[in-house]
């Protein structure tokens, strides 16, 4: 009982100091392996062969006490008494190492609470939320991993304090109005009980809807409001999507109608600009549930059929010709019904005009047709390949000539002047126009031939009373066609007589 102390007191009493020696040493060797008391304890193998030294010394004692009497001490009752109440010792040594180990324990914890605060500080320093979505991440990761792992020691007890500030941190942009600096992290933090768990987030794990619904909501909305109406669709998408129940989303379809009406009537401002956002709007709608925008479809295509024309106008008086040539064409390829369809076409044809010869482009063709005198302008085709004719001035328009069989470019200009549309043998494709007087300017556009042809333009002054000719060749090598006048020449016809030009 004695050397169960594992302090060999038996093998004092029997006076075997070697043996005493030996167990004293063991126990000495497992204080020395244990202490100070470490979160992992001791090596299990170390306890055992202590234990196991502690049992042999016990027996080997129990043999050499049966054989021989202890000299000088009391009666065997008390001697046991006195190895239980020595037993203590071991006992009572375990129960303190076990208290020191929990202490080490909760100091570890701790520990790790501070390495995890430290990521979630270098995390809220970041610039932006996306530098810092990894520290973020394994903040929380180390968070909940306290929580669930060590439920009842003291660092688990401060995590929900610190999860509170870390949700703080990642959603400080929402708490500064930065609605769509706040929708990513927003974001991330609603989706962090799908990865950490409910438990560990608690109350926080639902936290993040209301704010994510808003930010969506503002962002969105004022992403359609600066013109961006396909990014800021993007958010009002995923606010249907995700909160279809929300505040929010029943406040997207009155919106998204009163940008329509505003935008529509400040068409007369920035015409171009607000046709592109009501189209952008309407192809929002698209996107979004058709319940959700009741409406708001029917308004921007309104807009846009009014903005278009008005677009093109804006372009054209701004000396954007070419944009304003496509602009106007499509109106009228598109709206075939609307009463501003015939001017957009004469529109059309000015603007192209205007693209090579911006005289052209002074003003918008007139409305209507001028009356009073007019005068016969003969254009004839004396070169390979179709040719359209564009005309404006008091009156605008387009004409198209067939080829002109076996009619070949000419080698330079004074050549063509001097030969075109001559042959009297040659059939030319001719039309005749009946023009009211006044300046005109012409574009003559050839049609596909084995070369590329460049486009001319020219300008007149059309006196009535006289009939004029005109024939559109090509010279080879200068790269265009080149009808005879020179471009911007006056027409002056001669008393009685008729004209070419």
């Amino acid at each position: 009982m004695l050397n169960l102390s594992g302090l060999g007191l038996g093998y004092l009493a029997l006076r075997r100091w070697p043996l005493a020696a030996v167990c004293m040493a063991a126990t000495a060797g497992l204080a020395f392996a244990a202490l100070p008391a470490r979160p992992e304890g001791v090596p299990g193998a170390l306890v055992a062969a202590w234990v196991a030294v502690a049992v042999l010394a016990a027996a080997d004692g129990a043999r050499r006490a049966l054989r021989r009497p202890l000299p000088g001490w009391p009666r065997p009752a008390l001697v046991l008494g006195l190895g239980l109440v020595l037993l203590a010792v071991p006992a009572g040594g375990t129960v303190a190492y076990g208290s020191a180990r929990d202490e080490a324990v909760e100091e570890m914890l701790l520990e790790r609470l501070a390495k995890t605060d430290a990521l979630a500080q270098r995390a809220a320093g970041r610039a932006g939320f996306a530098a810092g979505k990894a520290d973020y991440t394994k903040a929380v990761e180390g968070y909940a991993g306290l929580a669930e792992d060590h439920p009842e020691r003291r660092a688990a007890k401060e995590v929900p304090a610190k999860l509170e500030a870390l949700y703080e941190s990642a959603a400080a942009p929402y708490r500064e109005d930065d609605h769509c600096e706040a929708v990513e992290p927003l974001t991330y933090l609603r989706g962090l009980p799908d990865s950490v768990g409910e438990k560990a987030l608690g109350k926080l794990a639902t936290w993040p809807d209301r704010p994510l619904a808003d930010s969506l909501y503002a962002c969105g909305m004022g992403l359609v409001g600066e013109g961006q109406a396909g990014t800021g669709g993007d958010h009002l998408t995923e606010l249907l999507a995700e909160f279809p129940e929300s505040k929010e989303a029943g406040q997207v379809g009155p919106a998204l109608l009163t940008e329509a009406s505003e935008r529509t009537g400040a068409l007369s401002d920035a015409a171009c600009d607000n046709t592109s956002r009501l189209r952008a709007l309407d192809a929002l709608t698209e996107k979004l549930p058709a319940e959700s925008v009741t409406g708001v479809s029917d308004k921007a295509r309104s807009g846009v059929e009014k903005g278009t024309y008005a677009c093109g106008v804006e372009e054209f008086e701004e000396g954007e010709f070419a944009e304003a040539a496509k602009t106007f064409a499509d109106f009228a390829d598109t709206y075939k019904d609307n009463k501003n369809r015939d001017k957009a076409r004469k529109a059309a044809i000015a603007a192209e005009i205007a693209e090579e010869r911006p005289a052209a482009g002074r003003k918008l063709p007139p409305a209507g047709t001028p009356g009073g005198a007019r005068m016969e302008l003969v254009v004839s085709n004396g070169g390979p390949g179709t040719v359209e004719v564009l005309y404006t001035g008091p009156v605008t328009g387009r004409v198209t000539l067939k080829a002109c069989a076996g009619c070949e470019a000419y080698s330079s200009a004074a050549a063509g002047k001097a030969g075109a549309c001559k042959d009297k043998g040659t059939s030319y494709p001719k039309q005749r126009l009946s023009l009211p007087a006044g300046t005109y300017h012409f574009l003559y556009k050839r049609g596909s031939t084995s070369d590329a042809v460049r486009s001319h333009s020219s300008g007149a002054r059309i006196e009535p009373g006289y009939t004029y000719t005109d024939c559109a060749y090509t010279v080879r090598g200068l790269g265009g066609l080149v009808p005879p006048p020179v471009d911007g020449a006056a027409w002056t016809p001669p008393p009685g007589g008729a004209r070419d030009r």
